[in-house]
């Protein structure tokens, strides 16, 4: 008996979203992603009941907060961090075949989707577990437990509790937008991180120092009320560059949205024609950002994961000095420093006096991460081409079931995927590379509200598809014909 027998019963039973059976109206559509929105919004805004006074203790996503979604205490702890690794694990199963799913096949189907959902609980457990019962990260309110008379250890079953509800939550809020809504739960999740971040990093008017909004301080420094050097000194350059200024982080974040929106739009454009239909054509676009950026995600992922097990090392057992050295929580050397993403220009601007370490160390990292993310962007974007149905084979396949073909071929699925190959492969290799590459050129200039440089990257895509999808949406209903044509 295979795996796939021996787990059909439990895979085929996990809970599901069902989908719709007919064709869903747009305004429909928009309404369930709103409703998920702003649940999304109120959830992050619950905190876990049981946490110590004054606050949750150190954040254990850190800097991957923004790219990871949820917040810090609420019952959205995880975010989406469990689906992502979950989806690391299923990518890397499916890339070396171990899997045996035929995702064409609708029985594979289920238990690819059960089986997706089961890890996801698995990784719940494996991330929340540590974040609870490891010291400093969410520690437990002594009066609570003393009120309870649970004890601590009891205080901090409870909060588990919460964040695996939260994190079973946004499994389900994904699903019910990806069937229900227009674009993807985990998508829709990080534009609201992250915009939250840019909001704040623009207006934010708490006081006007260095962690007020962009727009508080230019008006500050023009009425005088913010103080900062001349412009003629390096001290002045620097505030108005680096500083409170905020010039480099503003050029960055507009430089970031233009190249993005910019690559979206470079494609290459295969015509179509319809083989009943007289006159009826169109193009099929394979874009320079083949797989979309959200293959980053699980690049980025990955290094989180990576940090969150120096982490938990470091705290249960310590670790050697080769292995990793750390201070107030952040690795400062060994194996586990040159392993970590770079994350902003404190990390790697020596010649500023930014940071202590040595020039020779800052430059393997910042090496080492280019590496990992152009490579693994690369990869991972083959990956995601490959088991999402976007290949060439799959492509192919969709337009002859269309009933579309390539004008001057013959109406072939094995013609049409020969043409295919001859862009898809390499314009998802190329694309995977260059997000790779922009993500950490934006991490080392910084951007506004000390957003990642993935989590922008993220936001612009993902925000530029969803208007794509909207208008796509709106033609369709439009026009129900060409619903019909497309099998929509």
């Amino acid at each position: 008996m295979g795996w796939k027998e021996a787990a059909e019963p439990v895979l085929t039973r996990m809970p599901a979203v069902a989908r719709p059976e007919g064709h869903v109206p747009f305004r429909r559509k928009l309404g369930w992603t709103a409703g998920i929105l702003v649940m999304y919004f109120f959830l992050t805004n619950v905190t876990m009941f049981g946490l110590q006074t004054g606050g949750p203790g150190t954040d254990f996503y850190g800097r991957f907060r923004s790219l990871l979604a949820g917040s810090q205490g609420s019952i959205l702890q995880l975010g989406i961090g469990p689906i992502v690794t979950a989806s690391i694990v299923l990518q890397l199963l499916g890339g070396a075949d171990l899997l045996g799913l035929d995702t064409d096949d609708p029985r594979d189907q289920v238990l690819y989707q059960g089986l997706q959902k089961l890890l996801v609980v698995v990784m719940i457990c494996l991330t929340g577990l540590p974040m609870v019962f490891a010291g400093g990260y969410l520690p437990a309110n002594q009066q609570v437990a003393q009120s309870l008379g649970v004890g601590v250890g009891g205080v901090k079953g409870i909060i588990f509790a919460q964040m695996f509800v939260g994190g079973i939550l946004i499994l389900f809020m994904d699903e019910i937008v990806s069937k229900w809504g227009v674009g993807s739960g985990v998508g829709l999740f990080i534009i609201a991180g992250v915009s939250q971040q840019l909001v704040a990093g623009l207006f934010s008017w708490e006081s006007l120092g260095a962690t007020s909004g962009l727009f508080p301080t230019w008006i500050g420094i023009l009425t005088g009320a913010v103080d900062i050097g001349s412009p003629l000194s390096p001290g002045g350059l620097s505030d108005i560059f680096l500083g409170q200024g905020q010039l480099l982080a503003l050029f960055t974040t507009l430089l970031i949205f233009g190249i993005v929106v910019y690559a979206e739009s470079v494609r290459v454009e295969i015509p179509l024609s319809h083989a009943r239909v007289k006159g009826a054509r169109g193009r099929f676009p394979v874009k320079l950002i083949y797989a979309s950026v959200l293959p980053m995600i699980l690049v980025r992922a990955l290094q989180a994961n990576i940090q969150f097990l120096g982490q938990i090392l470091n705290n249960w057992t310590g670790l050697p000095a080769w292995a990793g050295t750390y201070s107030q929580g952040q690795v400062t050397g060994g194996l586990f420093y040159y392993l970590a993403p770079i994350q902003s220009r404190q990390d790697w601007m020596w010649f500023l006096g930014l940071t202590s370490q040595e020039p020779a160390q800052i430059l393997l990292r910042v090496l080492i991460d280019l590496t990992f993310m152009i490579v693994g962007g690369a990869i991972f974007a083959v990956f995601w081409v490959e088991t999402t149905g976007m290949g060439p084979e799959s492509t192919a396949q969709q337009i002859q079931n269309s009933g579309m073909q390539i004008p001057g071929f013959r109406r072939n699925p094995q013609v049409i995927e020969k043409v295919m190959e001859r862009y898809i492969p390499q314009v998802t290799v190329i694309g995977g590379a260059l997000v790779g590459l922009l993500a950490v050129t934006a991490n080392m200039l910084g951007t506004i509200g000390q957003v990642s440089g993935t989590g922008l990257l993220l936001t612009v895509s993902i925000t530029y598809k969803l208007y794509e999808e909207i208008a796509e949406e709106q033609l369709m209903e439009m026009h129900p014909m060409m619903r019909n044509m497309f099998g929509g």
